[in-house]
């Protein structure tokens, strides 16, 4: 008994299906569909690039803060009097407080580019796609 090959893609065996069936343009319809394909993976790429620089950067952002925790604690182990130690309590918590701000606004705007580039990725395949359906309607 013959093997089938592994590698028929859903496109492949629609275009054998269309083709047996004598199915009009079926090339046709199977490129309009490869290219939404297409643009679907492009999108979801550029989702998941976005979403790992996203989690790089707040890893990075966490070891900063960890960091600086550290070289508070350490700074709090040497003697000094109650003054001094408010002084530098006030001074980590405006720190943290401005970091926390800072860091939450780029966050936000990592993940804003991030959809923003997928979602651009997938308008401008619509538009492709409706210039491919009227044309097709004005040849006729």
């Amino acid at each position: 008994m013959a093997k089938q090959p592994d590698s028929d893609s859903f496109l492949d065996m629609f275009s054998r299906f269309g083709r047996d069936l004598k199915v009009p343009n079926v090339e046709a319809i199977l490129s309009h569909h490869r290219k939404n394909l297409e643009a679907l993976e492009k999108s979801a790429k550029a989702s998941a690039a976005g979403a790992s620089s996203l989690l790089s950067r707040q890893r990075e952002m966490l070891q900063d803060a960890l960091r600086e925790i550290s070289d508070m604690a350490q700074s709090y182990r040497t003697p000094g009097n109650p003054q001094e130690l408010m002084t530098k309590q006030a001074e980590f918590a405006r720190r943290s407080f401005e970091t926390a701000l800072k860091n939450a606004g780029e966050v936000a705007e990592l993940a804003k580019k991030s959809g923003t580039e997928s979602v651009e990725i997938l308008r401008d395949r619509i538009k492709e796609a409706m210039e491919e359906i009227r044309s097709g309607y004005e040849k006729k």
